[in-house]
């Protein structure tokens, strides 16, 4: 398949005798000038190591082989990892693990290019990138997805994503991408975004239990995003908790803190860590 498009990628997917699964987020890129734009932005080198997640039939992995060290195009359908072998069977650089991503030991890699399968977007971004030494990674994802990650500082966007990832990474750039750049078309608009890991990386967020703990904390207290800071707080640890903090308790806490009393959106990415690390040692102790 030197050349993608529709025709060729319907072909292919009759003799493999698959229909593409909707759950899987099975559709295929078929335009080959925004899959060069994407190695254009991974700004790829011969040392570098990537991780494909959900190659499918391989539109990116042709690219891929073809300049790095390593590729490790990790897929979930049986057929597709059998067609990539037989595709892709000269290139000794190019590892292929049937197996799903959210349930497999990560290789040892440095960048991740992806089409990521929209509908386990979140738990693959928290697999891959909430941690310390994570990749870099050039990923195409769901574009409502990518403007809550690209908006911070935006009420109306800002959700537990935005303080997740911004947390772990720093979103460098993003462009669009038609939906008919696909087959089978998507309901929904895609983006590809660069997402670059943080320097420095709070130490509070280095640890499993500390860690999870601001996960937990995060996802709390976002669904009440326009309340008062010890509103959501209240409302996180009575329903959210083993922990029961009074809301008297937590203006004490906040006060004694030199918190204001804001509303949970108006407070900055290290003031949400800050925040879960406070009550987190008042929890732990």
């Amino acid at each position: 398949m030197n050349k993608m498009n529709k025709t060729k990628i319907q072909l292919t997917l009759k003799q493999l005798n698959l229909i593409p699964k909707k759950s899987l987020g099975q559709n295929f890129l078929i335009d080959k000038n925004v899959a060069k734009k994407i190695i254009t932005e991974s700004e790829l080198t011969n040392d570098d190591i990537v991780l494909e997640i959900g190659p499918g039939l391989g539109a990116l992995t042709r690219l891929l082989v073809n300049v790095v060290n390593k590729v490790y195009a990790i897929e979930i359908e049986p057929q597709f990892c059998h067609y990539l072998s037989e595709t892709f069977s000269e290139y000794r650089n190019l590892e292929i693990i049937n197996n799903d991503i959210l349930k497999t030991d990560l290789p040892i890699h440095n960048k991740v290019v992806s089409n990521i399968p929209y509908s386990i977007s979140g738990p693959i971004m928290e697999k891959i990138f909430f941690r310390e030494n994570a990749p870099l990674g050039i990923l195409t994802i769901e574009k409502a997805l990518a403007d809550r990650i690209f908006s911070k500082e935006n009420y109306k966007k800002i959700s537990r994503i935005s303080i997740t990832v911004n947390s772990f990474m720093e979103p460098v750039s993003k462009f669009n991408i038609s939906r008919n750049c696909f087959y089978p078309t998507p309901k929904i608009d895609m983006t590809v975004v660069k997402l670059k890991p943080r320097k420095n990386l709070n130490p509070f967020l280095l640890e499993n239990e500390s860690k999870k703990f601001f996960l937990k904390f995060i996802a709390g207290v976002m669904p009440y995003k326009n309340k008062s800071i010890a509103n959501a707080l209240e409302l996180f640890f009575k329903y959210k908790n083993d922990y029961s903090f009074k809301k008297e308790e937590i203006l004490r806490i906040l006060r004694s803190n030199n918190y204001e009393n804001i509303k949970v959106f108006k407070l900055k990415i290290e003031e949400f860590i800050n925040l879960s690390k406070l009550f987190y040692s008042i929890k732990t102790k």
